[in-house]
C-alpha cells in the first residue's frame, strides 16, 4: 500500500469522524449562526476535508475528482449546505495552489487547509446567473494592479469567507474573452459584505453576497488571465454539476435508509409499514432511481478523472439526480407520516435542498437545452 493510499484510507476514516462529531441533528438545528458555521468549517479542515484534491506537495491528499464527489455525497447525506460549504472552500485551496506560483499561493493555501481561512468562488451577479459571460463586475488595470468594481450575489460561503475567487470583465464589449479571475481578500479596503441572497433552504452553506468598490488586486493576484478564465470557469461549473448530482444521491440514499428502518418498526392496522405492498413499492421506486443516479454520477466522475470534461454526461447526471431527489424525497417523507417532519431526521431539510440543487451550477432547463444540442450533433 502506497503512502498516498494509506493517507486516503485514513482520510475516509476522518470523514466519518467529522460526520459523527460535527453533523449530529442537534448541531444542525436552530437559527443561522455565522460563527458556528465558521467553526464547523474549521473542524472540517482539521479533519483534512478542505484539501482532498490539493496536491501532496501543497499539503493536500492529491486525490482524484471522483473522491471529491464521494466527499460531497457523504456530507450531503447529513446536510446539503455543509457539503456545499466544505467543497467550495476546498475548491479555492485547489485552484489557488494549482494555478498560482508557490510563492504567491502560500499566502492563502496553508490557511485554507488548516481552517484559519475560508474560501469561496464568485461568479453570479444580480443580472448574470446562468449567462456567465454577461458579468458586469469589471477590473481596470492601474499602476498598482487591478481596480475591481461590482457586485456578486448567491455565493456559497460569502457570509463568512476570507478568500474570494472573483471573476470580472477586463475588456468591456468582448464577452467571455475579456473575463479574468482574481484573488480577493475580505479584510482589505474596497470589499463590503452584503446581507442579500441568504436562504434558509440551505442555511449552512452561508450563501450571501458582496460588493467591490475600488478594491485593488495586486498584479500577482490574477488567478486566470483573459482568454483562460472563462474556460477554467466552465470546467469548474461542469465539475460542480457532477458533485451536486452526487449530493442528491447522498440525500436520497440517506432518506431511503431512514424510511426503510422506520417502516420496519412502525405498525399500522396490525402490520408493520413494510408489510403493506403500496408502501414497499413507493420505496422500491426510489431505490431504482437512486441506483441509476448513482451510476450516472460515477460515470461522470470517472470521465473527469480521465481528463474528459464530458459536458453532456455531467448535464445528464445533474438533471437525473436532481429530478430523482425532487420526486422521491417528498414521497419518502410522506411515507413516514408526521414522523418524517421531525427535526431529528434530515428529510425536511433534504426536500428544500433538492430544490436548491436544481438551480445551482446550471438550471435543469439550461442543462436540458445543452443535452438537446448534443442530440442534434449525434443524431
Amino acid at each position: 500500500m502506497t503512502h498516498s493510499t494509506r493517507s486516503l484510507t485514513q482520510w475516509f476514516e476522518q470523514l466519518e469522524r467529522f460526520c459523527a462529531q460535527a453533523l449530529s441533528p442537534d448541531s444542525l438545528l436552530g437559527p443561522y449562526d455565522a460563527a458556528c458555521e465558521r467553526k464547523r468549517l474549521a473542524v472540517a479542515a482539521s479533519f483534512g476535508l478542505t484539501g482532498i484534491q490539493v496536491a501532496l506537495e501543497h499539503g493536500g491528499f492529491g486525490a482524484p475528482y471522483s473522491t471529491k464527489a464521494k466527499l460531497a455525497q457523504r456530507l450531503a447525506s447529513k446536510d446539503f449546505g455543509v457539503s456545499m460549504a466544505v467543497i467550495n472552500s476546498q475548491n479555492v485551496a485547489d485552484d489557488v495552489s494549482r494555478w498560482l506560483p508557490a510563492d504567491v499561493s502560500k499566502r492563502w493555501v496553508p490557511g485554507l487547509l488548516s481552517g484559519e481561512l475560508i474560501g469561496c468562488t464568485a461568479l453570479t451577479e444580480p443580472g448574470a446567473g446562468s449567462d456567465f459571460s454577461a458579468v458586469t463586475t469589471h477590473a481596470v488595470q492601474t499602476s498598482d494592479g487591478w481596480r475591481l468594481q461590482g457586485e456578486k450575489t448567491w455565493i456559497i460561503n460569502a457570509k463568512i469567507a476570507d478568500v474570494f475567487l472573483v471573476y470580472a470583465q477586463t475588456q468591456p464589449g468582448t464577452g467571455a474573452a475579456g473575463i479574468a479571475a482574481f484573488v480577493v481578500e475580505a479584510k482589505r479596503e474596497g470589499f463590503e459584505r452584503s446581507l442579500d441572497a441568504f436562504t434558509s433552504a440551505a442555511a449552512s452553506s452561508s450563501t450571501g453576497g458582496f460588493s467591490l468598490q475600488g478594491y485593488v488586486a495586486r498584479p500577482d493576484e490574477m488567478l486566470h488571465p483573459p482568454g483562460q478564465a472563462f474556460k477554467r470557469a466552465l470546467e469548474s461549473i461542469n465539475g460542480a454539476r457532477v458533485y451536486v448530482a452526487a449530493m442528491c444521491v447522498g440525500m436520497l440514499q440517506a432518506s431511503l435508509r431512514i424510511a426503510q428502518e422506520y417502516g420496519q418498526r412502525r405498525q399500522t392496522f396490525g402490520q408493520t409499514l413494510v408489510q403493506h405492498q403500496g408502501w414497499r413499492w413507493m420505496l422500491a421506486e426510489a431505490a431504482v432511481d437512486l441506483e441509476a443516479a448513482g451510476a450516472l454520477v460515477q460515470s461522470a466522475g470517472q470521465a473527469i478523472d480521465q481528463g474528459n470534461q464530458s459536458q453532456d454526461l455531467a448535464a445528464k447526471a445533474k438533471v437525473f439526480a436532481t429530478r430523482a431527489a425532487q420526486r422521491h424525497l417528498p414521497a419518502l417523507l410522506h411515507a413516514m407520516g408526521a414522523e418524517g417532519l421531525r427535526d431529528s431526521y434530515p428529510l425536511l431539510r433534504h426536500v428544500a435542498a433538492a430544490q436548491v440543487a436544481t438551480l445551482v451550477d446550471g438550471s435543469t432547463e439550461m442543462l436540458l437545452e445543452r443535452i438537446s444540442k448534443n442530440l442534434k450533433k449525434t443524431g
